[in-house]
């Protein structure tokens, strides 16, 4: 259910949870957060008319994970531990959640919980932000009531994925093009994004004469975000930050690129604490090539590209490793291939969207509702000579935001829990895979979280609720 009055809220809530403004919270009845009432408050954070009542359920939500031993966290120090050799040998999986988010995290703190996992990341991408439906705020409240939910306790990472530069926009007016930017690692910071991708790639210019000069611009920007991202991190946080130096898709990248690229990075940061992983292009593409039919095509992907990237990544500059993009639609055999080649992160998003998409359960006329929508809404995406296959495989991730969005969530809780059940069991499968099975005494050992107290005026802000006057702020007022 939707409370859309804030006493509705609150009432409830009070039940369960002591409320102070600006202070600590206290749960009086853990039992409940794991029910009902953290369903019903996240339905209202996300769905709820009334803006300040939006606002107020993600606070309530933040203080109740919070209180429940669930603190945000930079995975920054883990990856210098990786850097050093202290920490293992292991592949974060860090998962793009586009559609039925609140179930399919719950669904990963399920299997985290089975195998003592804590190094995981779920994180969503600028362009993810815009055709889901799902700002930072709005994102993290739904990851920590899926914790709460189901009972997790420790460090969450969460993170902003594929920060991009657009090449266009850039060449044309840097300044304008890096503002923007600016402007959303604001508001994910304020959000709770500790962890923040930046990826400058589609800045690199092949034609020029010399590595060093394709990698200029991919350099200073990233950079300088990562300057702007120190300056503004919360006391006590320092944000992951990554690079990327290989756009997905493109041609893969080599040491050399690698080494060019830090060359002119560390000219450009000065003293700042600089960037924990780098993420390479190996051979994928994001969501896979896409046949005729509408299958996946098999790609060759070049392992050694990860492995020697990532020795010089550690070696000469302390770092975590290699990320691999573009990997959720692999064969299951390759994964394991991922931490014994020093890939320090793995991206998943599509494999688990099309977990959903094609579960049996899934009813049929559900199915046909929401490609309806995308097939009117999306036309001009279809290219020349593509498949009705192709072309709803392609942009079905578009099925998920407004005004889909809702109908998702309202589907039963049985097909819910039977669509979870099945990512459940992925989840393990690739937890033991990567290497991340009993990670959580790594996590603890080296990750201190000291996240700020969740901010009401935030979480209302983000909402669009506009602030509430004061009677001294009323020039009428008596």
């Amino acid at each position: 259910m939707i409370y859309e009055k804030l006493e509705d809220l609150k009432e409830n809530v009070h039940k369960a949870m002591e409320c102070h403004e600006g202070q600590s919270h206290r749960i009086k009845d853990a039992a409940a957060w794991r029910g009902t009432l953290t369903d019903d408050v996240v339905q209202t954070a996300v769905f709820a008319a009334d803006p300040r009542v939006r606002g107020r359920a993600r606070f309530v939500l933040k203080n109740a994970a919070k209180a429940s031993g669930i603190e945000l966290a930079s995975i920054h120090d883990l990856y210098s531990a990786m850097g050093r050799g202290d920490a293992g040998s292991f592949t974060v999986p860090a998962m793009n959640l586009r559609g039925l988010s609140y179930d399919t995290a719950r669904a990963f703190f399920r299997a985290a919980k089975k195998t003592a996992c804590g190094a995981f990341i779920f994180e969503i991408a600028k362009s993810e932000m815009q055709y889901t439906s799902q700002r930072p705020h709005e994102y993290v409240t739904v990851m920590l009531a899926a914790g709460l939910r189901e009972g997790f306790a420790g460090p969450l990472f969460i993170q902003g994925d594929h920060f991009q530069a657009s090449a266009k926009g850039y060449f044309a007016d840097a300044g304008k093009e890096i503002d923007g930017l600016k402007k959303l690692i604001q508001e994910s910071l304020s959000a709770g994004f500790f962890n923040i991708d930046i990826d400058s790639s589609t800045l690199v210019v092949l034609e020029r004469p010399d590595v060093p000069s394709q990698q200029r611009d991919n350099a200073d920007v990233c950079a300088a975000l990562t300057r702007f991202i120190r300056e503004h991190e919360p006391n006590g946080t320092v944000v992951s930050v990554g690079g990327e130096i290989g756009e997905v898709g493109g041609h893969n990248s080599t040491v050399e690129e690698f080494l060019a690229f830090m060359g002119e990075y560390q000219k450009d940061l000065g003293s700042q604490v600089g960037i924990r992983k780098i993420s390479v292009q190996t051979g994928t593409s994001h969501g896979g090539v896409v046949l005729p039919d509408g299958s996946i095509a098999k790609v060759k992907l070049d392992f050694e590209v990860l492995s020697k990237i990532s020795k010089a990544a550690r070696e000469r500059f302390g770092m975590g490793g290699t990320v691999q993009h573009g990997a959720s639609t692999l064969p299951d055999e390759l994964f394991h291939k991922f931490p014994e080649n020093g890939a320090c992160e793995v991206h998943l998003a599509t494999g688990f969207q099309n977990m959903v998409f094609d579960h049996p359960a899934l009813p049929a006329d559900f199915k046909e509702h929401v490609y309806g929508h995308i097939k009117g809404a999306f036309a001009k995406e279809r290219k020349e000579g593509e498949t009705e296959e192709q072309f709803l495989y392609k942009t079905r991730k578009k099925g998920f935001g407004d005004p889909m969005k809702k109908d998702w969530w309202g589907l039963s809780e049985g097909l819910r829990a039977e669509i979870g059940d099945a990512l459940e069991k992925k989840f393990v499968f690739l937890i033991e895979q990567l290497g991340v099975r009993d990670s959580k005494a790594a996590v603890v050992k080296f990750v201190k979280p000291s996240p700020p107290q969740p901010d009401l005026a935030a979480e209302e802000a983000a909402c669009g609720a506009k602030p509430e006057m004061k009677a001294d702020d009323n020039p009428r007022a008596d």
